[in-house]
């Protein structure tokens, strides 16, 4: 059964919204450079209006441990997302948290360096020079043709949207599917037509499988 993170989450309306459209999970910026940046202060009083089945995962690029700790707890988070050049060491340092571990794909897989990570899962994005993520751009999902060797739950992201999404599943088998910039009105602002939509595709694939 393929899930459905809603990332780039910036105010309560977009969560609760999300939410009551079928989302499997809110995605959080903790990055300040990011348009989609949300402060802790505000993501905190958020929390208590989102169900409890709905899974919190905080997005970080390249945080100290200290912050990453303090946000994880004041904000409830149950999953922590690392999309900057976090090492596999750093990444076990966050006992008690699922870690998800972002890996920015160009042209080539290397699974040797990907294993070293031992984080609970992995999600693969789409590589720009200038960008960590949130560039609205999909890469070769055949790229991805391996990596279930590796036997970590895997997110996709990148350039997903309601008209791709039934290739991208077919190709890659994600268990989790990853999107923010295509169902925006604007950076942080969420259209909740597309949101919608693109949960509706995915329902689709998971009551064809059962």
């Amino acid at each position: 059964m393929v899930r459905v993170k809603i990332c780039g989450i910036t105010n309560r309306e977009d969560a609760i919204a999300s939410a009551v459209l079928g989302a499997d999970a809110l995605g959080f910026i903790f990055y300040p450079a990011s348009p989609r940046y949300i402060a802790p202060k505000k993501l905190k009083r958020i929390t208590a209006l989102i169900p409890e089945k709905i899974i919190k995962i905080g997005v970080f690029v390249n945080a100290k441990e200290k912050l990453i700790k303090n946000i994880a707890r004041t904000c409830k988070l149950n999953m922590l997302q690392f999309h900057g050049n976090e090492s596999p060491q750093f990444c076990q340092r966050f006992k008690g948290f699922k870690i998800i571990k972002s890996f920015r794909i160009k042209d080539k897989l290397d699974l040797a360096e990907i294993a070293k990570y031992k984080t609970h899962a992995y999600l693969f994005d789409t590589f720009t020079k200038t960008k960590f993520g949130g560039t609205g751009k999909s890469f070769d999902w055949r790229l991805l043709k391996d990596i279930r060797k590796l036997k970590r739950p895997i997110f996709l992201s990148g350039g997903l949207n309601a008209e791709n999404i039934l290739e991208a599943v077919r190709i890659v088998h994600p268990d989790w599917v990853d999107v923010a910039t295509s169902v925006e009105i604007r950076p942080g602002g969420k259209d909740y037509k597309r949101i919608r939509e693109f949960i509706k595709k995915v329902r689709g694939l998971r009551d064809a499988t059962g």
